[in-house]
């Protein structure tokens, strides 16, 4: 009678664990995140405003830097666990450089994140692409700052990639704007 007793312990702990790894691995296809950030902007200092305006030229009025697009991708399906869908960015706000997620929807999965690639399709290298950190949200819009010390012309896409299971999420393959 201990026997089986044991057994049963043993069978309820198994099961225990087999719904904690479930969870924890098939949770995040079903848990959905939304980012709704705004797109940054870079004021343009009063002194540096003056300092380009022609002499005897009106003041100018607005202090917003100008945005300029410096490439673009869609999102792209990978399988049917794992796709994403909608517009992402690079662009040059002032001196700043960043990259927009626009209005997009990404399969989550655990411990995603979000690099530039050298490579294009969906294939890049960790040791040659530049991590710029965990996935903000699944839905939504949101923005991620490239340091201005990185040259970005050797970057050709963007990778999401889920670190846990070494599966690629999706990507977005960038062409000049």
């Amino acid at each position: 009678m201990p026997r089986s007793r044991s057994v049963r312990v043993a069978a309820i702990v198994a099961a225990l664990v087999l719904v904690i790894v479930g969870w924890y691995l098939g949770s995040p296809l079903f848990i959905r995140t939304t980012a709704n950030e705004t797109l940054p902007s870079a004021a343009v200092s009063p002194t540096t405003a003056a300092a380009t305006r022609p002499l005897g030229a009106a003041p100018i009025v607005s202090t917003e830097a100008p945005l300029t697009v410096l490439a673009r991708g869609e999102l792209q399906f990978v399988d049917g666990l794992h796709n994403g869908k909608g517009p992402v960015t690079l662009l040059r706000i002032g001196d700043g450089r960043f990259l927009r997620f626009e209005n997009v929807a990404i399969t989550n999965a655990p411990d995603v994140h979000v690099y530039l690639a050298r490579e294009t399709g969906g294939k890049w290298s960790e040791a040659t692409s530049l991590y710029l950190g965990a996935l903000k949200a699944t839905n939504g819009s949101f923005n991620y700052d490239i340091p201005a010390s990185i040259d970005l012309a050797p970057y050709r896409s963007v990778v999401v990639w889920c670190r846990a299971f070494a599966v690629l999420v999706t990507w977005a393959d960038l062409r000049p704007a």
